[in-house]
């Protein structure tokens, strides 16, 4: 297949279990993205400085082996059935209530035990990409529905990375996606990437409890730490769902390192983004906040809050939602 984004697989590696896991890597103006068929992981994504000089810009993993590993950390994985927190591991959907796999303490993160990030997808080549697909059973991790999924990563003619999400259920569920890569734009073996300089189209977060459940509120960033909507160097402590504004089209965020002039972007449909600093990795194969994660998602524990954005997905309905990552040199 001819198409503008030079796109090539190959046999990777295999399971613990003896499952044959594929890599992907697609190629253009400058940007290189190798991705995974496990957990769709964005294993790779290699940009130009200032210097012009190409660096690894998220963290990432040489082996599966890896990544069974340190599953925890979700390093560029697609995470589902559920992105985020569902509080209590249970919500109530059409009257019935529905008990989830719980993975942290007494709530369900990401998808549970076995969410999206732990699965080997079907791929194939698309225009420009690959497309990769996953189908959840019916009640699996406790999620009602027989849910299709359909991750296709592209390049754009600027070398941006655009990441398309598509589902489909047999039966009312709940659904949130996001891809969990971590970004480094200093190089992924450069140490922390705090005094990155960010900027977010947000006025407003959804505070969480000690257990990083939302409240329920909406809260003003105005006079905070966790006002963004002019740059500032990032520092410790963040794992927040901020609320992102109507911006046009023009990117709700820009992450960007000084030293190096790489420049991201992020343009998504999405209503929200997940700012997390890893603080809790631990050293193994990452220093604390090596990377930074900008997840854009829908709210946290949306099941359990009727006044955040609906994550309800029916029958004959489609979920479809669009995250562009661009690179440049400022």
């Amino acid at each position: 297949m001819t198409t503008g984004t030079a796109v090539r697989s190959e046999d990777f590696s295999t399971l613990a279990d003896g499952t044959p896991v594929r890599r992907w890597t697609l190629e253009r103006e400058g940007t290189r993205v190798r991705v995974l068929t496990y957990g769709a992981v964005v294993q790779s994504v290699e940009v130009p400085g200032r210097d012009g000089d190409r660096a690894e810009v998220v963290l990432g993993l040489p082996d599966v082996t890896g990544y069974e590993k340190h599953a925890g950390p979700y390093f560029g994985a697609v995470v589902g059935r559920y992105a985020n927190r569902i509080a209590g591991g249970s919500f109530v959907l059409d009257g019935h209530t529905h008990r989830v796999s719980r993975n942290e303490g007494r709530n369900t993160l990401h998808g549970g035990e076995r969410g999206f990030d732990r699965r080997v997808w079907d791929s194939e080549e698309v225009p420009d990409g690959v497309r990769l697909t996953l189908v959840a059973r019916d009640g699996e991790e406790g999620f009602p529905g027989r849910l299709v999924v359909v991750v296709t990563y592209t390049l754009d003619v600027d070398g941006a990375l655009r990441i398309g999400y598509r589902a489909t259920t047999d039966a009312p569920t709940v659904l949130n996606l996001t891809n969990h890569s971590y970004w480094n734009l200093a190089g992924a073996d450069s140490g922390s990437a705090l005094g990155h300089e960010l900027r977010l189209a947000a006025g407003r977060i959804t505070p969480a409890d000690a257990e990083s459940v939302p409240t329920g509120e909406f809260v003003s960033v105005e006079g905070t730490r966790f006002d963004f909507r002019e740059p500032k160097p990032v520092g410790p402590g963040y794992d927040t769902n901020f609320v992102l504004e109507e911006t046009g089209g023009e990117p709700v965020a820009e992450l960007h390192d000084p030293a190096s002039g790489r420049l991201l972007t992020v343009r998504t449909t999405e209503p929200g983004l997940q700012l997390y600093t890893a603080d809790h990795l631990g050293g193994d194969p990452f220093v604390p906040c090596a990377g930074i994660a900008l997840e854009t998602q829908h709210f946290p524990d949306s099941p359990n809050r009727p006044g955040f954005p609906s994550t309800v997905l029916r029958p004959g309905e489609e979920f479809v939602s669009t995250t562009v990552y661009g690179f440049s040199v400022r």
